[in-house]
């Protein structure tokens, strides 16, 4: 049954990032501070002497990957554990099955993929295990381990972590892709080094959303036998279509955490709650719906409302504790504040602006008076001369120039008018005046 099985899914197209994943510590692209010649990681999987570990990193960098070259040349049991469909009764059967090897000279390795998903009572289910050598775990996570991960379980695990690909790293894996496409579909494809770039800026640092971009911009080029041409223009139409490479279940994951975040700009709660509840309902992770609640904190409430961000940081802390599907109140009760709470997008306003003339002033000098003098040769040289300690001046003012000479005058942070947001607005009238009465 196994057998007919296997040769069904066999029959099945797999997605091309499936079919290209690497086989061999040489064929992984990127992570060359851990991978490359002579460093650490390499040298312990070349040598089959891996300890427990834990792989932290964003998504489609070759966390997987890694895992599944230790599994390839080491000589230990590999067991791969998923934190969707495994409970404490299957993590123990195995964890006892592994004991038992042990006594005979058996290495088991254990690699749990997503192990921030594990609950507190799963991880404590490896501990023993991890703490008397039966086991050798390995996790991956796209979360910080510092907060995802058991204290006493991370304490014994080496972190790994793994960088972001570069746009030169996608470059050369898509460039990977073309060859492989000829040997895997006979195909023939032609396309432009400008298109593969635009694929490999596009993907931001994913392998694994490269490939799938690829993919689908060669089955959207135009067939002539078994030659395919791949033009920048179908590389355009199929970026523009990126919900449909994060579906989820269905759900155009793009498309709805927008639909959300403009009904809370649009001080909807209802559209709000409905567009939460889609994603949630869909399988999103809620510390992802969290995450964007927070920035709409500060991006579209800010200082109209500066309890939003305590309240959106609140609902983050409440996923991280209880997670889904008891955290949905938590996450709903922070979208209807954001929705209710008075508008503001000064915050954000601002910090374009300054990043707009930082990017053209990046190397203005920074005025001497507001440098740290902390040697004497920077004090001789002006440092902090005429500086002058606010708390010490009773209006706890002072007229000093922050900003370097060429941006003298500019205003970055405009405050409107909204909820508490008025008061900032006369606060900083009142600061602006008495520095023009004093001369600044």
């Amino acid at each position: 049954m196994n057998e007919q099985i296997s040769m069904f899914e066999n029959s099945v197209p797999r997605p091309l990032a499936a079919r290209m994943r690497p086989r061999t510590l040489d064929e992984i692209v990127g992570q060359k501070h851990l991978l490359g010649e002579g460093k650490v990681l390499r040298r312990i999987i070349e040598q089959d002497k891996v300890s427990s570990m834990i792989f932290w990193g964003p998504p489609g960098i070759g966390k997987t990957t890694i895992a599944n070259v230790i599994a390839a040349r080491t000589k230990a049991r590999f067991i791969n554990f998923s934190a969707v469909t495994s409970g404490i009764k299957e993590i123990r059967a195995v964890m006892s099955e592994a004991d038992n090897n042990r006594a005979f000279g058996e290495k088991t390795i254990v690699f749990v993929d997503e192990i921030h998903r594990f609950n507190k009572a799963q991880q404590d289910a490896f501990l023993p295990f991890v703490e008397k050598g039966s086991i050798i775990l390995i996790g991956a996570t796209t979360e910080n381990p510092s907060f995802e991960v058991n204290g006493a379980l991370l304490s014994r695990c080496k972190v790994f972590v793994l960088k972001p690909l570069s746009a030169d790293d996608i470059y050369e894996l898509l460039c990977r892709a073309v060859k492989k496409w000829h040997e895997l579909e006979k195909q023939t494809v032609e396309i432009d080094e400008r298109a593969l770039r635009m694929i490999a800026v596009f993907a931001n640092g994913d392998a694994r959303t490269a490939l799938s971009t690829f993919e689908m911009a060669v089955l959207n080029g135009d067939m002539d036998g078994d030659r395919v041409t791949v033009t920048i223009e179908t590389v355009e139409e199929c970026t523009s279509r990126k919900a449909l490479l994060y579906d989820k279940n269905g759900e155009e994951h793009y498309n709805i955490i927008s639909a959300l975040h403009k009904s809370m700009r649009n001080s909807d709660p209802d559209a709000a709650v409905y567009w939460l509840a889609r994603m949630l309902e869909a399988g999103e992770d809620p510390l992802y719906v969290a995450r964007r609640v927070v920035r709409f904190a500060s991006e579209d409430v800010g200082l109209s409302d500066p309890r939003a961000l305590e309240i959106a940081v609140a609902a983050y802390q409440a996923c991280h504790f209880i997670g889904m599907p008891e955290c949905s109140v938590h996450l709903t009760e922070a979208v209807i504040y954001m929705s209710l709470a008075p508008k503001s997008n000064a915050m954000d306003r601002a910090y374009l602006m300054a990043k707009a003339d930082a990017l053209k002033t990046i190397s203005d000098p920074v005025p001497l008076v507001i440098r740290n003098g902390v040697t004497k040769l920077m004090r001789d040289e002006g440092y902090g001369k005429g500086y002058i300690y606010a708390h010490d001046t009773k209006d706890k003012l002072s007229d000093m120039q922050c900003l370097p000479d060429s941006l003298m005058g500019r205003e970055y942070y405009q405050p409107t008018e909204e909820g508490l947001e008025g008061r900032f607005k006369d606060r900083l009238l009142k600061i602006k005046q008495w520095k023009k009465e004093h001369g600044a």
